[in-house]
């Protein structure tokens, strides 16, 4: 496995975003031109690849929310793997770009894949994407230590050890601590590991092993049976020993060893997944760092909380009406629970008359926003509701989105159930099993959490795909 790129991107609130490094590696991409040919589409120079980066993850154009490359109804963003869409004579785009976020850093690197480009290869198919992520997730631990914002001095200091780090983990592009293909499958201890260059130092104290499940839903539903209602999961998973059939699954390349048949189910080949339904085991050495064994996505039958949205416009002020229903499948026990209704492109918010059977409102008058606080539980009927009048008179007009104008606006659900998956995977804390003379204490956990959780003006217009979903 090799890399094209390397760039860490300094992020801090009310700063500026810049390239605080950058490495690329011309005999990589020398390979990257042959095997490419015709299809090759070169690394930009720095800014640009900076703009088109920042631009794909939302982070630029504050005054520009929507972005058709990025935003379109038609375009599936298949996470971790980014497309940086590339202008000019070497136009193309620029797949798979993989970055990760955390604190004031954002660490992005282009892997080589090294197969024809057209037509795409499944991400499942490509070891150099689990890599790739395990480089990064090392640097960021190297640079960040055990919390997520380091003092600015340290960080610096961190930083300028970089270039050297580079030369002794990552000579040429090729990172030496990274498992490659035919490593033995035996297991190992972690006494008898190399110690990655970029950790400082081992763990003192008791063995444990965390395993995390954890699920996000994303779902748009419009309230108009002329549109179809959409809702998907995307999962992160360690160690899914049983579950319902599983899609799209993508491991670290510590596996050992993994029947085929695991990986063959793809959402985008509406594959049913019948040839294999679990029980999902994953036989690995795991890395001296926290990491992701595996992700997957999953159909399931409903959204866990059904939702409406009625918006009528009445001279200078608006009647709104909300209800939201959670479904009878779905725990009733939330660590959060919050519905944000944002309105935009008008005059700032005047006098707000609302009632909600349930939780309490909070009113942003400054950014034209309610957050209903739904709290941790759902009263017994499972359905709370929210009306009444917003006059809008204020001195200055309130933000502006160019998507939501006029009766086109949403309602956007946070949430986080603890101790349940949509699915109905889990881990079995049993079935883990350490081969190690220390005993470490297993610690399994599951949750449930919302993304682009969007319930449109059943009144107005909305942003729905007439045709096929593209991946």
């Amino acid at each position: 496995m090799t890399v094209r790129g390397l760039w860490i991107i300094s992020h801090e609130n009310g700063g500026n975003l810049s390239i605080r490094f950058s490495r690329r590696f011309s005999t990589v991409e020398h390979r990257a031109k042959s095997l490419a040919g015709s299809s090759y589409v070169a690394v930009p120079e720095e800014s640009t690849f900076l703009q088109l980066l920042l631009t794909e993850l939302g982070l630029s154009d504050s005054g520009k929310n929507y972005v058709a490359l990025r935003d379109d109804c038609l375009y599936r963003p298949r996470s971790p793997a980014l497309e940086l869409h590339v202008d000019g004579p070497a136009k193309g785009i620029l797949w798979p770009v993989l970055t990760v976020s955390q604190g004031p850093l954002i660490l992005a690197c282009l892997p080589l894949v090294d197969v024809p480009p057209d037509p795409r290869p499944p991400l499942a198919s490509l070891l150099s994407v689990s890599q790739g992520l395990t480089l990064l997730a090392g640097l960021q631990t190297f640079l960040l230590g055990s919390g997520s914002k380091p003092d600015s001095e340290g960080l610096g200091s961190r930083l300028a050890m970089v270039p050297s780090v580079l030369l002794q983990v990552c000579p040429l592009g090729t990172p030496l601590d990274v498992p490659l293909p035919g490593t033995p499958t035996a297991p190992t201890s972690v006494g008898t590991q190399k110690q990655p260059a970029w950790k400082t130092g081992l763990h003192r104290g008791r063995a444990v092993v965390n395993v995390g499940l954890i699920e996000t839903v994303r779902s748009m539903q419009y309230g108009n049976r002329s549109r179809q209602d959409l809702w998907d999961v995307y999962v992160t998973l360690s160690l899914p020993p049983n579950g319902s059939p599983l899609q799209d699954i993508l491991v670290h390349p510590c596996v050992t060893s993994l029947d085929s048949s695991i990986l063959t189910a793809s959402s985008v080949d509406n594959y049913d997944g019948s040839a294999f339904s679990g029980p999902y085991k994953f036989p690995f050495s795991p890395p001296l760092e926290p990491f992701r064994l595996c992700s997957y996505t999953s159909e399931v039958p409903v959204p866990p909380i059904l939702g409406s949205y009625q918006l009528k416009e009445e001279e200078n002020q608006l009647r709104v009406s909300v209800t939201l229903k959670l479904h009878e499948s779905i725990k009733n026990s939330f660590e959060f629970c919050n519905a944000h209704l944002p309105f935009f492109n008008r005059d700032q918010m005047g006098v707000v008359d609302m009632k909600v059977s349930s939780g309490q409102l909070d009113v942003s008058k400054e950014k034209n926003l309610l957050v209903w606080v739904l709290g941790q539980k759902f009263p017994k009927s499972r359905e709370v509701t929210m009306e009444g009048k917003i006059n809008f008179s204020g001195p200055t007009p309130g933000p502006s989105d160019p998507l939501c104008t006029k009766l086109t606006a949403y309602v956007k659900l946070h949430f986080k159930v603890p101790d349940m998956t949509l699915s109905g995977c889990y881990v079995d804390q049993h079935s883990v099993q350490v081969y190690s003379s220390a005993k470490p204490r297993i610690v399994t956990s599951r949750e449930l959490q919302s993304k682009e959780y969007y319930i449109w003006n059943s009144t107005g217009t909305a942003p729905v795909s007439s045709g096929q979903m593209m991946m």
